[in-house]
């Protein structure tokens, strides 16, 4: 049993068994503090829907040999113009959800062409080059969404030109995802279809790795002498990937607008790339190597944490403002551990 226990613990490494306890500790304390278990399962499920495809979408990266994606903006912008035209063409529902992702993605992919093109050219310094690019293409958007041709008074600011920081999705497409299905037990409520979005698009690039031409982009990640001697193409499969990613950030700030009932313009998407590359991290993925369950589990984790921590801190320190104090520390610890780990990345 013991030998059992050393050989999980060392599978898991010291830094995420040390994630995983603290974890368990807080669920004992809200447990103790007779926090509402119920309540922070059903928004730990809501969170990792929300922000489990942000993850999903590091995965092709990383695979493909470009490592994390903190590009990850550049296809988040993609989306959140697909998500304003839904609201120009004055859509609601799950129509206007899925005329969202089928009009942010062409603009996407080619962004992530693009990108995979300039990626190509800076071979070793991509996440350097990458979290550049992502920072300096938010500033530039911050210009475009003044200049838009948008006209709906919703989006719009009532005096002046360009359009608001942020933009209510209620009456649109507020949460259409989460109620799909929904299950309600005991005040544990399931968010059946967001979870259900999440899961399938885990399937699809699950199956798209396993195809002949997912082998390919892998074999490439793995080593680039080893490809070109196999008559594999390294720039074209690299480039596929930072597609795959960058169009998976665009379907993501689809999916996370409509459960966050909002769209957030300007600078909101400027650091969404670090909390998807921590979480895919501490779900046990490397620079190098990742696989669906390291995506899983690094969203699980890390939501976890940001959902128990704040009401345990409200809990033990009643100072106000500390308990948010407490949240920025922990999830910004994740990150740096996150960042550690990429900088000591083999």
């Amino acid at each position: 049993m013991l030998d059992r226990i050393r050989l999980l613990l060392k599978e898991l490494g010291l830094p995420r068994t040390i994630i995983v306890s603290f974890l368990a500790v807080l669920v004992i304390l809200a447990a103790i503090y007779d926090i509402p278990l119920p309540a922070l399962m059903s928004d730990l499920l809501v969170r990792v829907g929300m922000n489990g495809i942000f993850v999903l979408a590091m995965l092709p990266a990383i695979v493909s040999g470009i490592g994390p994606n903190f590009g990850l903006p550049l296809g988040i912008l993609g989306g959140l113009v697909g998500a304003l035209l839904a609201i120009e063409w004055n859509l609601t529902g799950l129509t206007a959800i899925i005329v969202a992702i089928l009009t942010g993605l062409p603009l996407a992919v080619l962004i992530g062409m693009a990108y995979g093109w300039l990626l190509n050219k800076v071979k070793g310094s991509e996440m350097m080059v990458s979290t550049y690019v992502g920072f300096s293409f938010v500033s530039l958007m911050n210009i475009g969404w003044t200049l838009l041709p948008f006209t709906s008074a919703a989006m719009r600011w009532p005096i002046g030109r360009g359009l608001r920081v942020t933009i209510s999705l209620e009456d649109r497409y507020d949460q259409v995802l989460n109620k799909i299905f929904s299950i309600n037990i005991g005040g544990f409520t399931i968010p059946t279809g967001l979870i259900l979005v999440f899961l399938v698009l885990c399937l699809l690039v699950w199956l798209f790795m396993r195809s002949k031409t997912g082998i390919a982009m892998k074999a490439v990640g793995d080593s680039r002498q080893f490809a070109v001697a196999s008559g594999l193409s390294v720039d074209t499969n690299r480039i596929l990937g930072t597609v795959l990613s960058t169009a998976l950030g665009a379907i993501g700030i689809v999916v996370f607008s409509q459960s966050f009932g909002f769209l957030q313009l300007y600078e909101a998407p400027m650091f969404m790339g670090f909390a998807a590359v921590a979480s895919i991290l501490i779900g046990g993925a490397t620079v190098r190597k990742a696989s669906i369950s390291n995506v899983i589990i690094g969203a699980i984790l890390l939501q976890g944490l940001l959902v128990i921590a704040l009401p345990v801190a409200n809990k033990i320190i009643t100072v106000g403002g500390v308990a948010e104090i407490a949240r920025i520390i922990v999830s910004n610890g994740i990150i740096l551990y996150a960042l550690a780990q990429v900088g000591g990345g083999d």
